[in-house]
């Protein structure tokens, strides 16, 4: 499945024990459809607060109902911030986390002096000049294979921290800049510190050369500066093969 979010009000996609999130929603959502006990795994485990509008979730099911119920059915129940966007019937052996090629996340800056009710929601609101040359120069320097953990939270023991940038942008939207990371995966708040980081850049408090030492390691400085994550939202999955060939797909529905 490919769903689409608006996480203001979730603790994030990962099922908790106590607090709603997107998760826990589309479990019972499937669970109501089926008639049977749903467990979904899920692409990328998004920030509490953060979005997506193109999370991949897959899960089992016993259930002979058509593949456009997964699509329709679901929704009837979800709440109105969630919803399934297309159906794919996949292998048993299909893995969303694990058999991706890359996650696609954009950051939304709303650049300019007075806050905007209309993006509130879905925009971190940054008054004042930004060097969009500058901090698009500082992300260009992340590019490639590279020890993140100077940019993320923290992993278990033994956990790798080397993370592969495919491809970055900045872009300025009339009153908004987007910033755009293209990578293989991605270290616990490692977006959200990496905006941060770049409106240090933007508003002339740190130089593209001091972020190309911290990613080199020729500087112990960390990018501790976290944006929130109502900004964030999780563009694409992208996959080798997806959906795989010869499978039914509602897409066209």
């Amino acid at each position: 499945m490919v769903i689409e979010y608006d996480g203001t009000e979730y603790s994030g996609f990962q099922r908790q024990t106590k607090d709603p999130t997107v998760q826990s929603a589309l479990e019972e959502a499937l669970t109501l459809l089926t008639g049977e006990q749903i467990h979904v795994n899920g692409a990328s485990r998004t920030d509490s607060g953060a979005h997506a509008l193109g999370q991949v979730v897959a899960f089992s099911t016993d259930s002979s109902l058509p593949l456009e119920a997964f699509v329709k059915g679901p929704n009837a129940h979800l709440p109105r911030e969630i919803a399934v966007l297309q159906a794919h019937l996949v292998p048993h052996s299909f893995d969303p986390r694990r058999d991706a090629t890359s996650r696609v996340y954009r950051y939304t800056i709303l650049n300019q002096a007075t806050r905007s009710p209309s993006w509130e929601r879905w925009a971190y609101q940054v008054p004042g000049q930004l060097d969009l040359d500058a901090m698009s120069a500082s992300l260009r320097s992340l590019e490639g294979s590279h020890d993140f953990s100077p940019f993320g939270g923290a992993v278990p023991s033994g956990r790798s921290t080397i993370r592969r940038i495919i491809r970055t942008q900045v872009i300025r939207y009339d009153n908004r800049v987007l910033v755009e990371i293209e990578g293989n995966a991605f270290l616990p708040g490692q977006v959200r510190r990496t905006v941060g980081t770049l409106l240090k850049v933007g508003k002339g408090k740190l130089s593209p050369e001091t972020v190309r030492e911290i990613i080199d390691g020729s500087s112990d400085q960390r990018a501790t500066t976290a944006v929130p994550a109502k900004g964030l939202c999780l563009m694409k999955i992208k996959y080798k093969d997806f959906p795989p060939n010869g499978y039914k797909t509602n897409e066209n529905l």
